[in-house]
């Protein structure tokens, strides 16, 4: 490794050519090792999208067999997303400190095995207990697109990332399709053993995923993150930038959360994450509130409001599935739709305009209407608020490497985006059911207050190389 840097420095006294990860990215372009990149990470998502999108169909199922309350059903969608805030930050820390690929592969671990564990659970509260350990390990599981977009050369990122969002999709579609042929036979225990299997098929896939060579770099492993670029090259059939690869700076610190509070970027970093909380408050409001307002016979308030659920316990029919289904499918149009959007109108503009589309759907759910327009406002809202989370995951690492922040920096986002996941089901799964209104008001206010936040963001990172800033 001495060798290597001396070699550099004479190569600086000489007047040679220096280029950076971000050059050397950009230099290869976009071929087939990106591709396996982001097919290995894109079934990493559909993995982990399984977990998340059980939880609209376990917590009812739960409350009608256990014949818990409202309140203990919220419960159980609130300790997966206090498991997730913990872990967030935790994870993100690792990952700066130990590397991407080696946090993605560990969760994987954990999130199969205590998913298997849970199945198992004899009663309530250890569903809670194991659910809310499935939630630390899921929390790791935003790593995957800081790894992914630190692959991506600066022309194609956003189309790229916005692709990988039907992963997600197909995740979820899955999910309701087993729960829809077991569960009415077979039950919820052996829905959690099944869902649980994907995952331990990714861990036979990892060794072919890469570890960031960022990282490497920036641990002082030169020659790995060479490595790693010049398979790059090989499998694109590219060559890297002439010259040699830029060093890290090796005094910079790294996985500090008080880096993100520096006068530069602390308007930016508290702007995001209340974005970042209202995403997730939204999204997961809007999948959890589905089956609540299905159960209904239409999204308005007064006569048009939900049953009273003491009145008895109704588990998902046939026809709740395939709505399910229809409302989760608008996560793929939008891809298109962001796409064009992001490189169009920018990051910020593409933020707001998603935000204020999902609060006009929120608002047209008020309307007394038939279960057809509530699918098709539920339709709208979801697809709106997927190409938020789509549009903000590619903001957040662009917005915060250059300050040497971007896995902890996605990490505590995503730590703050959970606490409004946390809050959630008691808005659409309690409040709901004393107030229909009230609570779709909750959701629309919030998705109008977005729109300003993002519209204020300071920086605009379209185009913009994912560069380190040397101090």
């Amino acid at each position: 490794m001495t060798i290597g840097f001396l070699h550099f420095s004479v190569s600086l006294e000489c007047g040679e050519d220096v280029y950076s990860v971000s050059d050397a990215v950009d230099h290869i372009g976009f071929g087939w090792f990106q591709i396996k990149i982001m097919l290995l990470l894109g079934y990493f998502s559909a993995a982990d999208a399984l977990e998340m999108m059980l939880l609209s169909i376990l917590a009812p199922t739960i409350r009608c067999i256990f014949r818990i309350s409202a309140w203990k059903e919220a419960w159980i969608t609130t300790v997966v997303f206090i498991g997730m805030m913990v872990g967030s930050s935790t994870w993100g820390w690792i990952a700066d400190n130990f590397g991407r690929k080696f946090v993605i592969v560990l969760v994987s671990i954990w999130i199969a095995y205590f998913g298997l564990l849970s199945a198992f659970s004899p009663h309530y509260y250890w569903i809670i207990v194991l659910r809310m350990v499935v939630g630390l390990g899921i929390g790791g599981a935003p790593q995957s697109a800081t790894l992914m977009s630190e692959f991506l050369p600066s022309k194609y990122r956003a189309m790229c990332m916005c692709i990988q969002s039907p992963w997600w999709t197909l995740g979820s579609l899955f999910t309701i399709c087993v729960a829809m042929l077991v569960m009415p036979v077979y039950g919820w225990r052996y829905l959690l053993a099944l869902l649980s299997l994907p995952m331990f098929l990714f861990l036979l896939l990892s060794p072919f995923l890469p570890e960031s060579c960022r990282f490497q770099l920036a641990s002082g492993d030169r020659d790995k993150a060479l490595a790693t670029l010049h398979r790059m090259a090989r499998a694109n059939k590219a060559t890297l930038p002439t010259g040699f690869l830029k060093d890290a700076n090796q005094n910079a610190k790294r996985g500090r959360i008080l880096d993100l509070l520096k006068p530069e970027l602390r308007r930016t970093t508290l702007m995001l994450w209340f974005l970042w909380f209202n995403v997730a408050f939204t999204y997961y409001g809007v999948v959890l509130m589905t089956s609540e307002l299905f159960q209904s016979d239409s999204a308005g308030g007064g006569k048009c409001e939900v049953k009273d659920p003491h009145c008895g316990c109704k588990l998902l029919t046939t026809k709740d599935y395939t709505d399910m289904m229809w409302t989760t499918l608008a996560e793929i149009p939008i891809v298109l739709v962001n796409i064009v959007l992001l490189e169009r109108l920018g990051r910020r503009r593409t933020l707001a305009l998603l935000y204020g589309l999902t609060a006009t759907f929120y608002m047209l759910l008020f309307i007394c209407t038939k279960r057809e327009w509530m699918v098709a406002f539920i339709f709208g809202a979801r697809g709106c608020i997927s190409g938020v989370f789509t549009a903000i995951y590619i903001y957040t690492p662009e917005v915060v490497l250059p300050y040497r922040g971007a896995t902890l920096g996605l990490g505590t986002c995503s730590a703050v985006a959970r606490i409004g996941a946390m809050i959630t089901p008691f808005i659409c799964q309690v409040l709901l059911r004393a107030s229909v209104d009230f609570a779709l008001g909750v959701y629309a206010a919030t998705g109008l207050s977005c729109v300003v936040i993002a519209l204020c963001l300071p920086i605009e990172t379209k185009g913009r190389l994912m560069r380190v800033r040397q101090h």
